[in-house]
This record gives C-alpha cells, sequence and structure tokens, in this order.
C-alpha cells in the first residue's frame, strides 16, 4: 500500500498545505500538472514562484508530488492523494434532490432484489459520472409467502416474498400436463413448512418427508415442490457482481492512457474469487472506504480508484457492498457522500 510519511500532514505549514491542496484540485478537475507561476497567481496568500518551486520541491522529496516532464509543473503521486483524502479533503454534501433521487431509485416496492439493486448501480454510477458496482452474496432471507404460477410451455414461475418485501422469481420446468391443483398444493404445502425460514433451513425437512411419503403429495405435486426447491436450494453462486455506467469510465481513458488495462479490469471484476474480495475489501471496517491505485491490487493495473461502502441487516451483518469505480482524479469530495447514502439506502432495504 502506498501510505504518506508517518506524520506527514502536521509537517506541512500553512504555506505548503496551500500549494500541496492548489496542486491536487487542479489535477481533480483537469488531471493536468501545475507550475509555480500559475500557483503564484491562484493562491490566496501571497508566494514567489521561487518560494512556490522550494515548496514543491520539498513536497516532492516527501514523496507526496512528481513531475511528469523536466520543466513540467507537478502532479500528486499516488500517497499524496491518498494523504488529501484523509487529512485535508472537504468531503460535500447531498441535495435534498439527490437524496430523493437515490431514495426512489432503490425503492424496492413491486421489485425483486436484483432489480433493486440494478436501480441502486444505475443511480449511484449516473449521480458519481463514474461506473458504479453493488455486490450481494445469496440471499438468505427468511420467507413470507411462496407461489407457483403456470407460464405455460411446460414451465411455471417461482414467485418468493421475503420477510421484508423483497421479491424474487425464477422459471422452473414442471411435468407435462401439470394441472393448477397441483401447482396451487405445491405452494400450500411450502407455505405451511417455510414461513418465517429460510429455504436452506427447511430444505432437509422436506426432503425427508417427500421421501417417506410423510408429505401426502401426489406424484406431480411432488415433482413441482422439488424442482421449486432445487432452484435455489441448487444455486450455490457466491452472489452477483452488477455493474453499471462502464462508459463513464472508459471515456476519461485519455486521463488512464490504456484501454486494455480497463478492458482487464472489467475481466477481473466478473470472476467470483474477485466478487469474493469485494466483500473482504469491506468487511474489515465500517464507513466508506477509499482504495487509491496501488492501494489494492485489483485496480493499481488499471491506473482507478474504488470508493466504497458495505450495506448490513439490522442485525449489522454486512452482507454485500455497493461503490463506484473511477480513474484516481474522481471528484471524491462528491462521490464519498453518494456512495455513503446510497449505502444507507441498501441497508434499509436489505432489513
Amino acid at each position: 500500500m502506498n501510505t504518506p510519511p508517518k506524520g506527514a500532514i502536521t509537517e506541512l505549514n500553512e504555506r505548503s498545505r496551500a500549494v500541496f491542496r492548489e496542486i491536487v484540485d487542479e489535477f481533480l478537475r483537469s488531471g493536468d500538472p501545475i507550475g509555480s507561476r500559475t500557483l503564484s497567481h491562484r493562491l490566496a496568500i501571497p508566494v514567489s514562484p521561487a518560494t512556490i518551486r522550494n515548496v514543491m520541491s520539498d513536497l516532492e522529496q516527501m514523496g507526496l508530488l512528481y513531475a511528469p516532464h523536466p520543466s513540467a509543473g507537478r502532479l500528486p503521486t499516488e500517497a499524496g492523494l491518498r494523504l488529501f483524502v484523509d487529512g485535508l479533503l472537504e468531503i460535500g454534501e447531498l441535495t435534498e434532490q439527490e437524496q430523493q433521487s437515490i431514495e426512489s431509485q432503490c425503492a424496492a416496492a413491486g421489485k425483486t432484489l436484483n432489480e433493486a439493486l440494478n436501480e441502486a448501480t444505475s443511480a449511484i454510477s449516473g449521480l458519481a459520472g463514474c461506473a458504479g458496482m453493488v455486490f450481494a452474496p445469496k440471499s438468505d432471507r427468511p420467507l413470507k409467502h411462496i407461489e407457483f404460477v403456470n407460464i405455460g410451455d411446460n414451465q411455471a414461475l417461482v414467485v418468493l416474498v421475503s420477510d421484508d418485501g423483497i421479491v424474487e422469481n425464477r422459471i422452473i420446468a414442471i411435468p407435462m400436463g401439470t394441472p393448477p391443483s397441483a401447482l396451487v398444493e405445491a405452494s400450500n404445502y411450502l407455505n405451511a413448512r417455510l414461513v418465517g425460514r429460510t429455504i436452506d433451513d427447511a430444505h432437509g425437512m422436506i426432503e425427508d418427508e417427500i421421501t417417506s411419503r410423510r408429505a401426502q403429495l401426489d406424484g406431480l405435486t411432488a415433482q413441482v415442490v422439488e424442482a421449486g426447491l432445487a432452484t435455489w436450494v441448487g444455486d450455490t453462486s457466491e452472489g452477483s457482481l452488477i455493474i453499471k455506467g462502464q462508459a463513464n469510465l472508459l471515456n476519461d481513458i485519455a486521463a488512464m492512457t490504456d484501454l486494455e488495462r480497463i478492458r482487464n479490469l472489467f475481466e477481473a471484476l466478473e470472476t467470483r474469487e474477485t466478487m469474493a474480495r469485494l466483500l473482504q475489501l469491506t468487511g474489515s471496517a465500517d464507513g466508506v472506504q477509499i482504495y487509491i491505485g496501488s492501494d489494492n491490487t485489483m485496480f493499481n493495473l488499471a491506473g482507478c480508484s474504488m470508493v466504497v461502502a458495505p450495506f448490513k441487516t439490522s442485525r449489522a451483518k454486512i452482507v454485500g457492498a455497493i461503490g463506484v469505480i473511477g480513474p484516481t482524479r474522481i471528484n471524491y469530495a462528491r462521490i464519498i457522500p453518494i456512495v455513503d447514502y446510497t449505502a444507507k439506502v441498501i441497508s434499509r432495504l436489505v432489513g
């Protein structure tokens, strides 16, 4: 991890902080280096170009700045960005309109959990102007209702409603000629045994009942029940990763120099191993976490930063993470409150 020298903030006097802040601000605005003559006109305190050059040299020796080219101005290093974000950044606040926009897009009413998370990812991507992502592990919520609905072609839709009102549905194959009464019976049977439990909790008991014929179900109904259970119990995936707004990241390709590295990043984000690592990143601390370049190997090669926050159940169990990926010069002051607020909205959603 690229970390500023210990005590770096306290070592900066007022003049050094003013120069450093202006250099970082310009980098975050444009991605361009800034020279001593320009700085002398911008600073609120009167400082000559020669003095500014001396200050920049000191900051460079501290590992906070570097010159991209001889005789060019200065840019912040990753360590410099980390120092700025951790100690000098003034975080903005969301407007009431922005909060309402996030609330409305993340609202779960009439949506499956996956649909609600998709909306949340789109919302955070649009507001931040970056690629938005959300990682949600496999659901283990207690159920409130389950229903089988015939949709033709020997298929049925299995609709599950969790205790907190989140709806999930999947399509299963059913035996040829299954009558509507069998679907009703299968729904009633599972509702009597699953309400207040997760499917994983009740799976073994239901399987034993069907095998020993204690369930008192006819053959077709038993097959419907087994097919519905298998759809969820057989799902051993680590969870789902949703990414929206990749184009926002590619739009800034000039600042990140290499399209191929960005492509490799998105390929890495699609792997199950990466999804597990994303959750681990958020599991070690509360609140928003910021990874700048080599802070994390996943983003180092792509020259990116990630701002991410966990979302939790009402029992404070971390069940997922939401955030944005962008160039290292993203607008941290604006993006941090967006990520923080959206994670809190999703936490209320997942209960």
